[in-house]
């Protein structure tokens, strides 16, 4: 008798995993699609939300608040700020606010140059950091910092960044939005605060556990003569403009 021929091997394990693994991946697309896709919803939400809703905290605030068992915090509107206050912080941290969108590209690449890390970071670009993310240095968080800040700033008004930045600005320890720290330090209200009294809290901004705007040191002293110089400055050459009436 003749040799029977082998039947050739069944390839139908291996050619029905091909249908199942391409059905995964388009799972997969799917999922992650509509995952993006509810996130950009929310982060819109949130953004269109407290372009007209006072946020009612931030999250270095609300970790603060339970650290320390409670902070001074009182929020005030634009009009009730005294303008001048508003200048020294615009001459103090960002000069060129009205004048980028966002992200001041020059800046940023000046510090790192210098290699300090300061200096690269907008009153907009502190304004989402205060308001929907956390502190620190992670290229993570400043890559979402980096991201938000333009749809903020394509939403909001520059008078409206500004009015949330001095309200949710630290300005010592506990001590957050420049009613309390008008309060806190000078006894007055925001609404009357003086030139030097503006410069000094705007002095601080920076390290507000390190400086003091009513004992100021002589580095402090000096920084708010020349933030006074600064706001008459951008007031004079129209870089006050976008946010004021």
């Amino acid at each position: 008798m003749g040799r029977m021929a082998r039947k050739p091997a069944s390839r139908t394990g291996k050619s029905s995993k091909v249908p199942r693994l391409r059905r995964l991946r388009r799972f997969l697309r799917r999922w992650l699609l509509r995952g993006g896709l509810l996130v950009i919803g929310i982060t819109m939400l949130f953004v269109g939300l407290f372009s007209i809703i006072n946020p009612p905290t931030t999250p270095y605030m609300f970790a603060e608040s339970r650290r320390l068992d409670g902070v001074d915090h009182s929020w005030v509107a634009m009009e009730e700020i005294a303008p001048v206050m508003a200048r020294a912080a615009v001459a103090a941290e960002d000069a060129d606010y009205c004048l980028h969108w966002g992200l001041d590209l020059s800046a940023i690449r000046a510090a790192m140059n210098d290699g300090t890390g300061r200096g690269g970071s907008t009153i907009s670009q502190q304004t989402v950091k205060n308001v929907y993310l956390w502190h620190g240095r992670s290229w993570f968080r400043k890559s979402l910092e980096a991201l938000l800040t333009p749809v903020v700033e394509a939403i909001w008004s520059k008078r409206r960044i500004l009015e949330v930045y001095l309200n949710v600005a630290e300005f010592d320890e506990g001590v957050f939005g420049v009613e309390a720290a008008a309060e806190h330090y000078f006894g007055v209200q925001a609404r009357d605060l003086s030139p030097v009294q503006a410069a000094r809290l705007a002095a601080v901004l920076p390290d507000p556990g390190g400086r003091s705007a009513a004992r100021p040191s002589d580095f402090v002293r000096a920084r708010a003569a020349n933030i006074i110089d600064g706001a008459a400055t951008i007031r004079k050459d129209g870089r006050a403009d976008c946010f004021e009436d």
